[in-house]
């Protein structure tokens, strides 16, 4: 129940933040508006990035737990396993969600601390006096090395949200045999909806569809 429920807080703040990172593509004034917006909320932004990254590591640790019961529950592995409905993703949510709290963290350090890359400092504000974030993320996604990592951690992500997005109607009881079939294809399609979102900012910048509003 842990699990579900700190999942679709989760799932909720995937899709309000690829919401917001996509107004890259409408230009600067609107996704540096955006991120004016998000500072003006002061020391509610804060509040609410503690929370999230509490609602992760508690997802994360309660996901272990639960591993760690069915391994004691079956201390002796099979002598030959064969899986009859379990995927790839879902029999390494564990191991994906591991990966993805360190792709957050490296995000964090990126972006939103802003001390991974030297020439963010030197970025001056828009015409309206707002923190440059368009031009921020075209340099920060010009390396083919962070946009790589970028998108293999949305790989991991997608996987993760392939199984985890349809397995919490079962957490939480929602589901029946008919239904579950349907949320399992729904929750492939939406995570590779995400996939693609995300990734095709990263994707844009590199191919040169999106360029910097100021030069450094």
């Amino acid at each position: 129940m842990i699990v579900a429920i700190t999942g679709i807080i989760l799932i909720i703040f995937v899709i309000g933040h690829l919401l917001g990172n996509l107004q890259i593509f409408l230009g600067p004034d609107w996704i540096n508006g955006y991120s004016q917006h998000l500072r003006d909320l002061g020391p509610l932004l804060w509040a609410i990035r503690i929370f999230l990254l509490l609602t992760v590591i508690i997802h994360i640790y309660v996901t272990i737990q639960l591993a760690i019961e069915n391994r004691r529950a079956r201390p002796e592995p099979y002598i030959d396993r064969q899986y009859a409905k379990a995927t790839f993703a879902s029999r390494h949510m564990v191991m994906s969600g591991l990966i993805v709290l360190a792709f957050i963290a490296y995000h964090l350090a990126h972006f939103t601390v802003r001390i991974t890359d030297a020439r963010f400092a030197l970025l001056k504000p828009d015409p309206l006096g707002h923190y440059d974030v368009y031009s921020m993320m075209v340099y920060g996604f010009k390396s083919y090395l962070v946009s790589g990592f970028y998108v293999l951690g949305l790989f991991l992500l997608t996987l993760h949200l392939s199984h985890g997005s349809s397995s919490f109607f079962q957490s939480l009881g929602l589901n029946d045999k008919k239904l579950t079939p349907r949320l399992a294809l729904g929750g492939r399609i939406f995570a590779w909806l995400v996939f693609v979102g995300y990734t095709s900012i990263p994707v844009a910048i590199l191919l040169g569809l999106v360029k910097a509003a100021q030069q450094l």
